[in-house]
C-alpha cells in the first residue's frame, strides 16, 4: 500500500502547519508522506520548535515554504489548518482533496504576552489538538462518515473555519504553477463533507 501524501497548510508555515507535518512524522509515517507549506514564508515559530521538542518531536530543521517550493508533487489531501490558508488557499491538480481543519492560532494569542510559561502553554493546548487530529489520519480524511471535529464544540455554519470541522471542496480546472500538467482544482464554494 503506497502512502497518502498529505499537505498541510496555513498562512506562514511557521507554527501550525510545521506542527502537524511533525506530528504526522512521528505519528503516522508508515501510511502518510507528509508536507506542509504556507501562503507565503514566514521564519520558524521558535515557540512551537520549543513545544514540539517537549513532547519529543523534531522541528528544529524544518523551514518555511510555499506549495510551489514543494515542487510538482501529487498531493492525495492539502489539509488547511487556518481560515487565511483555507481562504486564499492556490489551486491544486484535480485529483487533490482540499480539506479544512482550523486551528487557533498561537502567535495571535500570544501577542501581548511576555515570553514564559503562560504563552507556552497555548502553543501546548494547540499543539495538542494537532496531536489528536493527526492520530485519527488517514481514516478521517478518506472516510465519508461524519466529518472530523478535533475536540471543539460545533457552532454556526456561518462560522465553520473555526470550528475545526473538515470541510470538502469539489474540484474544477485551473492553473497552478510548478504543478504536473497544469492542471488543478479550484477553489469552489466548500461543503460539509
Amino acid at each position: 500500500m503506497s502512502k497518502l501524501k498529505v499537505m498541510f497548510l496555513c498562512t506562514g508555515n511557521s507554527c501550525r502547519s510545521q506542527m502537524a507535518e511533525g506530528w504526522a512524522r512521528q505519528l503516522k509515517d508508515d501510511v502518510i508522506e507528509p508536507y506542509s507549506a504556507g501562503i507565503e514564508k514566514h521564519d520558524m515559530n521558535p515557540h512551537a520548535v520549543k513545544v514540539m521538542a517537549e513532547a519529543g518531536v523534531d522541528i528544529s530543521k524544518h523551514y518555511s515554504k510555499t506549495p510551489q517550493d514543494i515542487g510538482p508533487v501529487e498531493f492525495d489531501y492539502v489539509v488547511t489548518v487556518c481560515g487565511h490558508a483555507d481562504e486564499n488557499c492556490p489551486v491544486f491538480p484535480e485529483k487533490t482533496k482540499v480539506v479544512h481543519v482550523g486551528f487557533e492560532d498561537p502567535p495571535k494569542l500570544t501577542q501581548q504576552l511576555p515570553d514564559g510559561e503562560e504563552k507556552l502553554a497555548v502553543y501546548r493546548r494547540v499543539r495538542d489538538e494537532i496531536r489528536r487530529f493527526v492520530e485519527t489520519l488517514p481514516d478521517e480524511l478518506t472516510s465519508t462518515d461524519e466529518p472530523i471535529l478535533c475536540n471543539k464544540p460545533q457552532i454556526p455554519k456561518s462560522s465553520t473555519r473555526k470550528s475545526g470541522k473538515v470541510i470538502a471542496r469539489s474540484p474544477s480546472p485551473a492553473v497552478l504553477p510548478g504543478h504536473p500538467e497544469g492542471v488543478a482544482a479550484a477553489r469552489p464554494q466548500a461543503q460539509a463533507l
